[in-house]
């Protein structure tokens, strides 16, 4: 594999057939989906979760995943879209950073979280409505508000990390095949080197100040395999938690199981992106004070995984 990676000069275009042109960058993100989707929808199974809560929560972690990873990197290029706005939308050429991906995704985690703990409140609220009515005693219907003022924020929070742990490991899974797409788009390659495995880039896809050389670390390989890894990793803290299971039936247990997958994938991640920054010679993610602007996110976010595990088993500690 390594003498073809030397020597092949990938083409961005899979198939072009009159006015229809289908990219290696749109045929790795389906594909990357679909991984992401089916690996999810076992580990549900697995966890008791029914298939159209997954394809719910499928459906909005991948439309505002997407937004949100488009948006930074557009304010990442800020520059270059003020002046080229209609490249907005030239998807298929690439353009995502994960960051946003993760930061919308967090977000779209909460409400889903946000939305079960209502559903149980109504449920619970409906039968006892139907309790009182069977008394003779009218009661008044509870706004969403009120609800959820009285919903422990514990239901929500087991319901974050239970669906956080259930969808990770496709989404390391969905990155690792992804960021082959970066790989036929001859983008975010790294340093030049001299290596067996290093890659030819095209005159025209290098930085200028790199223009003499030809061949450079594959930084895509790297963290394909890196995410791969991950995903291995995960499977076998979610195996942990099946075998756990079998022996006890505690949902606290659980639910800090669940906790601790979902901060590994962003803690694992983000060490692996940390490092291979140092590589990466692209110029579209920015930089503070001199660095990168992804590398900054990933130093960031490992300080709050670490002390949110050190918070954690110091409260299990003392608990």
């Amino acid at each position: 594999m390594f003498n073809f990676l030397h020597t092949f000069l990938p083409n961005s275009i899979l198939i072009n057939v009159g006015p229809i042109t289908v990219y290696w960058y749109g045929l790795f993100m389906v594909l990357a989906l679909t991984a992401g989707l089916l690996v999810s929808l076992q580990i549900a199974k697995q966890r008791s979760i029914s298939k159209d809560m997954v394809y719910d929560l499928f459906f909005y972690l991948v439309l505002f995943g997407f937004l949100g990873a488009r948006l930074f990197y557009i304010l990442y290029n800020f520059n270059y879209f003020w002046q080229n706005p209609l490249d907005v939308f030239k998807i298929w050429q690439g353009g995502i950073a994960i960051h946003g991906a993760l930061i919308f995704g967090v977000l779209v985690l909460l409400w889903f979280a946000r939305n079960l703990a209502l559903q149980k409140i109504k449920r619970s609220d409906k039968t006892s409505s139907k309790q009182q009515y069977s008394n003779g005693n009218r009661i008044a219907m509870l706004s969403d508000s009120t609800l959820l003022h009285q919903s422990p924020r514990n239901d929500i929070k087991n319901w974050f990390w239970k669906l956080a742990a259930i969808i990770a490991p496709g989404v390391v899974l969905g990155q690792a095949i992804g960021r082959w797409g970066n790989y036929f788009n001859q983008e975010l390659f790294g340093l030049p080197t001299a290596l067996p495995w290093g890659i030819p880039i095209s005159l025209a896809n290098r930085p200028p100040e790199f223009e003499m050389f030809e061949y450079f670390h594959p930084t895509f390989l790297y963290e394909s395999i890196g995410n791969f890894i991950i995903f291995i990793i995960l499977l076998a803290m979610h195996w942990r938690v099946n075998r756990k299971t079998e022996h006890i039936i505690n949902n606290t247990d659980n639910d800090a199981s669940y906790a601790k997958i979902a901060i590994s994938y962003l803690l694992l991640y983000s060490v692996l992106r940390f490092f291979i920054e140092f590589l990466r010679i692209d110029k579209t993610a920015g930089s503070i004070f001199g660095v990168r602007m992804t590398q900054s996110l990933s130093f960031l976010v490992i300080i709050a995984c670490v002390g949110y595990l050190f918070y954690f088993v110091t409260k299990r500690k003392y608990k």
